[in-house]
């Protein structure tokens, strides 16, 4: 039997009301309107196949900060079609005997605002974090002012990621330490077992509780959405909603799997580092506060060595541990993915196919040119169009 050939990973990331996909030579986003349309935004991408960006531990973060900027530049432009079409309703509303807006709408566009940090990051626990090539940034096109937003944007989840799962965990292992009396130093091994507990509950806590805010959980619906097609993808069945249907919604490289395993990293790491600098550094004035912030500020720079570590760790799991016994290392990730994920309706698989489908056009058509956004006023009017059909991977 020959050999198939191999074809290029397919990442992707749940948005408001929709899924972007990325290959190396494309990015595409679909959201659905409240209308039922389907917009589809899509650009080529330069893609870097050599060079220092591809080097084992520097493509780890290279990856990870253009994950970042794509994923906060799709969460933006989804959440201004989101609040567009809740405005529009909203205006509609007026013009009837009551003149007050709709109820739902109102809700939802409250909601929309007041959990924009919630959906952020959501939308890093919901997306995977490895392309086939460390992707260099758009080639052409796209929408600047989308871009200026996006980078801005996220910068606040970034620094709230490192406040609650850097921060917190050492500020709850302290609590630990003092109540049980174990007098542990902040630099020793144990100290840092116990933080690494803190994080992972931290995390999974956390999770939780964004799960029961009605647009996050829309946000997991879709993520599971993106497992199905991608699993389709990568088992060469036709990209068909029925086959999307069957599949699981749990998948190796998603970012949460990738979150959990920072925080099993990190204990590695930080006891490392607390040992050998530890009985480098002088003893701080100050007492126990100051040791404290001295040590997490010295946690800082090791940040990107453990995404880094932990880039390539998934990798290998992902290659290697999906069958068989060696599954087992994947337990604790698929775990907390049954947090951000969730069973998604037939509409949302085909969001997730169609924003495939997409990258997937330009990945085969990789000299067509950029092209504006486009609508579709249903899921079947999008597969007829001749480039969409065609495109199967």
């Amino acid at each position: 039997m020959s050999e198939q050939p191999a074809r290029p990973y397919i990442g992707g990331q749940a948005v408001i009301e929709g899924v972007m996909m990325r290959s190396p030579s494309s990015v595409a986003i679909v959201c659905r309107r409240r209308s039922g349309e389907l917009v589809v935004r899509e650009q080529p991408m330069s893609a870097v196949s050599r060079g220092p960006r591809t080097w084992p531990f520097v493509r780890g973060v290279a990856t990870l900060v253009e994950s970042l900027r794509l994923g906060s530049q799709a969460l933006r432009w989804s959440a201004d079609l989101y609040e567009q079409d809740l405005a529009a309703e909203e205006a509609g509303s007026t013009k009837g005997p009551a003149s007050k807006p709709s109820p739902q709408s109102s809700a939802g566009r409250s909601g929309a605002s007041l959990t924009s940090l919630a959906l952020s990051m959501a939308a890093i626990a919901a997306q995977d974090v490895e392309p086939a090539q460390v992707p260099g940034g758009p080639a052409s096109g796209g929408d600047g002012g989308a871009k200026k937003r996006g980078g801005g944007m996220g910068l606040l989840p970034i620094a709230f990621a490192v406040l609650l799962f850097v921060a917190a965990p050492q500020a709850g292992a302290e609590l630990v330490n003092k109540l049980l009396g174990l007098g542990l130093e902040v630099t020793s091994p144990g100290f840092q077992a116990i933080t690494g507990v803190a994080k992972l509950a931290i995390v999974v806590t956390y999770l939780l509780l964004i799960r029961q805010i009605p647009e996050v959980r829309r946000v997991f619906q879709f993520h599971g959405a993106e497992h199905k097609a991608i699993s389709t993808y990568e088992a060469r069945e036709a990209l068909e909603v029925e086959n999307a249907r069957r599949k699981t919604a749990m998948h190796p490289r998603c970012g949460t799997t990738f979150l959990v395993m920072v925080a099993l990293v990190s204990i590695v790491v930080f006891s490392v580092a607390g040992a050998s600098l530890g009985a480098l550094l002088p003893k701080l004035p100050g007492g126990r506060l100051v040791e404290s912030v001295g040590f997490f500020l010295m946690k800082l720079p090791f940040l990107p060595l453990i995404a880094a570590v932990t880039f390539e760790i998934q990798r290998i799991f992902a290659r290697y541990c999906t069958t068989g016994p060696l599954r087992v290392l994947l337990w604790p990730g698929f775990l907390v993915q049954k947090i951000t994920t969730a069973e998604p309706d037939d509409a949302q698989l085909e969001v997730a196919l169609a924003s495939l489908r997409a990258t997937l056009w330009r990945e085969e058509s990789v000299a067509a040119p950029a092209q504006p956004d486009r609508v579709f006023a249903d899921y079947s009017k999008l597969l007829a169009d001749p480039g969409y059909a065609g495109a199967h991977g």
